[in-house]
């Protein structure tokens, strides 16, 4: 098994843990996949790795993996990408070595927007994965 070690913070980020704390979840910028595809890109490990992390300080901390899309497809579709992309990163953890009993997955498909879908950035920001603190 190999972790990604080279990762950086911006300087003025916020830590994860502080961020879950205060906010009740965190958004993973950088946790990608292939298009309309389940599949992660290599570059996703760093938050994945991040997370990791965290919940093995933690180990108080349960999350729920939850996925998002933009708008492009029909819903159907969308709902059934981000169960299976929010699936896969849980798994990821799992195959880390976190406890299953600390994750669980849901996808929300394109029904929680943070941004428009009008333009690609904010598409880019709609295609998500959120770690929801579960209390």
């Amino acid at each position: 098994m190999r972790f990604i070690k080279n990762v950086r913070i911006a300087k003025g980020g916020v830590k994860y843990y502080d961020r879950v704390m205060q906010d009740g979840k965190i958004i993973a910028n950088g946790i990608r996949f292939d298009v309309g595809k389940t599949t992660l890109k290599p570059e996703s490990m760093g938050p994945i790795n991040k997370i990791y992390k965290l919940m093995n300080k933690k180990p108080d901390l349960k999350f729920s993996v939850e996925g998002h899309t933009d708008s492009d497809g029909n819903d159907a579709a969308n709902q059934t990408l981000s169960e299976g992309r929010a699936k896969v990163v849980m798994d990821k953890l799992v195959e880390m070595g976190i406890s299953k009993d600390r994750l669980n997955s849901k996808g929300w498909g394109e029904s929680k927007p943070i941004a428009g879908n009008d333009t690609p950035e904010g598409k880019a920001n709609n295609r998500r994965v959120e770690f929801v603190l579960v209390k």
